[in-house]
């Protein structure tokens, strides 16, 4: 399962040459991203266990899930766009259903990412659920 958004990113990335363009355009997504309000990033939002700072916050309205989200690291903000595109507006009850790790395979991302990267996101996709099981 996924949403339309996140279909456009891995089309964008079957379209995408090599791994150099495909990391700039992670961090495109990031960058066009909304900034988070900083008073939101509080130890409470924080996500632990990534190297880089990362913040969650959940907005759950009409009982769809949505977040707003942000690092310090350019490709891990990128990363949470990337994981914003995959969960936002999804019912809140599907939230857990999804095969975060399928989808990102779907980007070759499982493959590109240190290993330091790779449990920093699978700590975001942690912390996704826990507060959309939270929310539910």
């Amino acid at each position: 399962m996924a949403t339309p958004a996140f279909d456009d990113i891995a089309a964008t990335f079957d379209f995408l040459d090599d791994w150099e363009e495909r990391y700039r355009h992670v961090i495109e997504l990031g960058r066009a991203m909304p900034a988070m309000d900083p008073a939101l990033q509080v130890p409470a939002t924080k996500v632990d266990g990534c190297a880089s700072q990362v913040w969650i916050m959940p907005r759950i309205e009409g009982g769809r899930f949505d977040f707003e989200g942000d690092s310090d690291a350019l490709i891990v903000r990128g990363l949470i766009a990337v994981l914003h595109a995959m969960y936002s507006g999804l019912p809140v009850g599907q939230v857990a259903d999804v095969d975060a790790q399928a989808q990102l395979a779907r980007l070759g991302l499982d493959e590109h990412l240190s290993a330091q990267r790779s449990n920093g996101v699978r700590a975001m996709i942690a912390r996704i659920r826990q507060l959309a099981a939270d929310a539910g």
